[in-house]
């Protein structure tokens, strides 16, 4: 009898089989068939896991999410608190970054959220996903702005949320297709402007 071990790390390489279809070809490459095929599992194996392809989206979104989410525990609130004009900037830029497609690791990340948010404008059972991370960011960022003394976080963390979310679908997509170097200035641009109204915040911003 496989080990637990054994059967959770299958789970793993068919989700990373779904992510590689999903960079490709997009959501409508996202069969059980072809997971399977990319897999090197057969389709009995995938569907002791998933019972059909949306079950396998979620759970591949999912992933994303607990991904995102692990890495920005690395980055505890409480430590901003003091942080004021450059070193808060590049301390609120280091956690968003997490966010957003700067490596090859996130781009894939990005680009299976934007596809499962596609997904979710005309099927309501993802929406239920797509609400949750979209709390829990809105959450962070609010809290983040909070300790750096921003006026109405959450008003502001909304506006950086447009922000972020824009940043990523120009990055993924031909729509923009910007650079990394042109996605981080951008950032950078943004968030010197929301910090520069915080007590004490430099008045003049040094460049990059």
């Amino acid at each position: 009898m496989p080990s637990r071990i054994d059967l959770e790390q299958r789970r793993k390489d068919v989700i990373e089989a779904a992510f590689r279809l999903l960079v490709t070809e997009g959501l409508s490459g996202l069969s059980l068939r072809k997971v399977a095929a990319e897999s090197g599992l057969n389709i009995g194996s995938v569907r002791h896991y998933f019972d059909d392809h949306r079950n396998l989206l979620v759970a591949a979104v999912t992933e994303v999410g607990n991904r995102m989410g692990k890495r920005l525990t690395r980055y505890p609130t409480d430590a901003l608190a003091g942080l004021r004009g450059e070193h808060a900037v590049a301390a609120l830029q280091s956690r968003l970054e997490e966010l957003l497609p700067i490596d090859e690791e996130r781009r894939v990340e990005s680009i299976v959220l934007t596809e499962f948010i596609v997904a979710a404008r005309v099927n309501p059972i993802f929406r239920p996903v797509t609400e949750q991370m979209a709390a829990d960011m809105r959450q962070v960022i609010t809290d983040a702005l909070h300790v750096l003394d921003v006026h109405d976080p959450a008003e502001e963390a909304e506006r950086l949320i447009a922000v972020l979310g824009g940043l990523v679908l120009d990055s993924v997509t031909p729509h923009g297709s910007l650079t990394v170097e042109r996605l981080r200035a951008t950032l950078r641009a943004h968030l010197r402007s929301v910090l520069a109204a915080a007590p004490g915040a430099d008045a003049a911003p040094t460049d990059d």
